[in-house]
């Protein structure tokens, strides 16, 4: 298999997907790519089996049942990439709003050093394009509670734009991780952090989804507030 795996989840995402992958094994070093599709009823795991036809040994597909979270597509793609051998092990949204040329930003960094390079949006000041006000406010001051509740020093405690190296996700009990939206990417860093392994924060510009509908909710908002504290919680009394 080859060293570099980016995980995509999805679901309903047929208008974005095969620009996405074509985006990724367009950059210059060599990245394979596993797509998570939640049985997406739009065709959108169909359009990646045309494109395995295509990128023959560099594209995979995973096809879960039902539609059960981001945080649980990305931990399915996590034990693939460990399984199949994988040294570098990426996340990345399937809309765009993380632009693929990043990823071999986010690389080396890990062979730099780093054992979780963040796609950050708030390091070096806010790089959001297209976001109302509001959500802008609402995912920088979950940020700066994050740092405040969990004494983590990371600008974008939410972001979904992450390349780990191996060693951390065998380190991480994969099985114990239980938040699924903005809270799972919390979770993931948190842990992290916890192992005491270097975090570094690369610089990115976001931009917010033209094609396709915002997976955003109430709840996954609500999950993140309150399972910081919970996280927090366990780790006082080292049950992490």
């Amino acid at each position: 298999m080859g060293q570099n795996l980016v995980v995509i989840p999805t679901y309903n995402e047929i208008e974005n997907i095969e620009d996405i992958i074509r985006a990724v094994f367009s950059l210059e070093k060599n990245f394979h790519v596993l797509i998570v599709d939640d049985n997406s009823p739009d065709g959108t795991a169909q359009k990646v089996q045309e494109l395995q036809q295509i990128f023959i040994d560099k594209l995979h597909l995973e096809i879960r049942t039902k539609k059960s979270g981001l945080g649980t597509a990305y931990v399915h793609g996590f034990k693939w990439a460990l399984l199949n051998g994988y040294d570098y092990i990426f996340e990345m949204d399937a809309d765009f709003s993380h632009n693929p040329k990043d990823l071999e930003r986010l690389l080396e960094a890990c062979e730099n050093g780093a054992d979780l390079a963040i796609g950050s949006r708030y390091s070096k000041g806010v790089n959001v394009v297209n976001w109302p006000l509001s959500r802008v406010l609402l995912s920088y001051f979950a940020s700066v509670y994050v740092r405040m509740v969990t004494g983590m020093k990371i600008h974008d405690a939410t972001a979904g734009f992450k390349c780990y190296k191996r060693q951390v996700l065998e380190t991480i009990n994969l099985d114990k991780i239980k938040f699924i939206g903005y809270a799972f990417q919390i979770e993931m860093k948190y842990r992290t952090f916890v192992k005491k392994f270097n975090i570094v924060e690369v610089p990115i510009i976001f931009t917010d989804r033209t094609k396709g509908q915002s997976k955003m909710s109430g709840e996954i908002i609500r999950e993140a507030v309150f399972g910081v504290i919970l996280l927090r919680i366990k780790q006082l009394f080292n049950q992490l």
